[in-house]
């Protein structure tokens, strides 16, 4: 694992992925090097104009790419279910559940959750949920890969208050949502380890990134001074795409992945080649994570069997 960059990716072909939010960041990244390697891509994208153009620039870099785009807005569960009723490909081998938005204003999704929980953590829910019968049967080999954040750390989920309707936190919100991908990845683990499946289900972080998560909250408030305070940082501190798409890269394909791994940066969780990552302790328990799916399986009507 030490050194380990994207020349080290193994040979996809054959293979079919689906990235989501792989416009833009480490999902475009994440996308690029699968395509490079011979996987045919399906770039899920909420935005249908940015979503050609990463589909575009993918053939561009990669050429000979077998890369399609497909809409898919994961704060709206009647588009998930679309995604998931009109995706051709009848085989599935990776789902890489990347999308996500970061320290949002609070703001609701088209069926009522709020954003940061909605996206981050419902959408691909249900989104896994209803893609988990292809990835079954191509069997051995194909992984459900969820992103989630080094800043999980900052809260676990509250049973209680999901939608934190009490007292809204972007960052605490924003936590949570992160601790929720990895409760999820923990309990489809265990599901898939009892039921004896091939399919394994992992989570990575980037670590600290230079992507558009950083000014999006600011720029829907049009605060302009954090905008640019974040625009600072990133080039100051914060480690490239294509660094940060290295630990999702490394769990999708690396030969010794297991079941529940986490990965991320090897540096502080923050920068440097992908490695097993350390976790809150409350990403591993057994009765938070099956509570958080039956909850998840209510809020969206998702039911895995």
């Amino acid at each position: 694992m030490t050194g380990w960059t994207a020349n080290d990716i193994p040979d996809q072909s054959g293979r079919t992925a689906v990235v989501t939010g792989a416009n833009s960041g480490i999902g475009y990244i994440t996308a690029r090097e699968l395509a490079r390697r011979g996987a045919r891509v399906v770039l899920a994208c909420r935005d249908s104009t940015r979503g050609k153009a990463a589909e575009e620039r993918v053939r561009a870099e990669a050429p000979g790419a077998d890369v399609v785009f497909a809409p898919l807005d994961l704060a709206d569960l009647a588009s998930v279910r679309a995604f998931a009723a009109d995706l051709t490909d009848d085989r599935l081998d990776l789902l890489i559940n990347n999308a996500g938005v970061m320290a949002l204003p609070q703001r609701r999704t088209v069926d009522g959750f709020e954003m940061q929980f909605g996206t981050n953590h419902l959408g691909h829910f249900a989104l896994t949920g209803l893609l988990l019968p292809r990835l079954r049967e191509a069997g051995h080999g194909a992984r459900v890969v969820t992103v989630s954040s080094g800043l999980h750390f900052l809260s676990t989920v509250d049973p209680r208050d999901l939608n934190m309707d009490h007292r809204y936190r972007r960052w605490i919100q924003y936590g949570r949502s992160k601790s929720a991908n990895l409760l999820f990845t923990h309990e489809l683990a265990r599901r898939l380890t009892v039921e004896g499946s091939r399919v394994l289900a992992v989570a990575a972080h980037p670590g600290y990134a230079a992507t558009n998560l950083q000014t999006t909250g600011a720029r829907m408030e049009e605060r302009a001074w954090a905008e640019r305070g974040a625009e600072l940082l990133n080039r100051v501190f914060a480690q490239s795409a294509e660094e940060g798409a290295l630990p999702s890269l490394y769990a999708a394909t690396a030969p010794d992945v297991r079941q529940d791994d986490f990965f991320g940066p090897r540096v502080q969780l923050w920068r440097g080649a992908p490695t097993r990552s350390a976790r809150a302790k409350w990403t591993l328990s057994d009765k938070a994570s099956a509570g958080l799916w039956a909850a998840s399986e209510r809020l969206t009507g998702v039911r895995y069997g």
